[in-house]
């Protein structure tokens, strides 16, 4: 399967994005994550979601905040990202991971998307 995430873009302080993660064939058998990688930051978890979406996760960093779902109908993994801040300004990424205690965990991806740039202005 191929991912491609969009929907990002420049918001002001406060402001709210929905980012997509659309798979080129069925998304049903893949848990998914997203990442954010900020300049001259690592590679970071944001968000899991199982493969039904009956299970998620939300670190604790953007928890209350930024939260994620999933259409299998659709293919595609959303990222609901709320009460952004410039801390949040970082390229984020969707890719398949193993759902599990590593699925916010950059090291364990198997499959990467191209990145969308998300800019929040102060």
């Amino acid at each position: 399967v191929q991912l491609q995430a969009s929907g990002g873009g420049l918001v002001q302080t406060g402001g709210s994005l929905r980012l997509s993660c659309a798979a080129s064939g069925s998304i049903s058998d893949y848990a998914i994550a997203w990442f954010r990688q900020a300049p001259g930051k690592d590679r970071e978890g944001v968000s899991c979601i199982n493969t039904r979406g009956g299970g998620t996760y939300v670190p604790a960093s953007v928890k209350g905040r930024f939260a994620i779902s999933r259409d299998n109908a659709k293919n595609t993994v959303y990222l609901h990202l709320n009460s952004l801040t410039p801390e949040d300004t970082a390229v984020y990424y969707c890719a398949v991971v193993q759902w599990g205690p590593t699925c916010a965990t950059p090291q364990y991806v198997h499959i990467w998307a191209q990145g969308t740039q998300v800019t929040v202005s102060s």
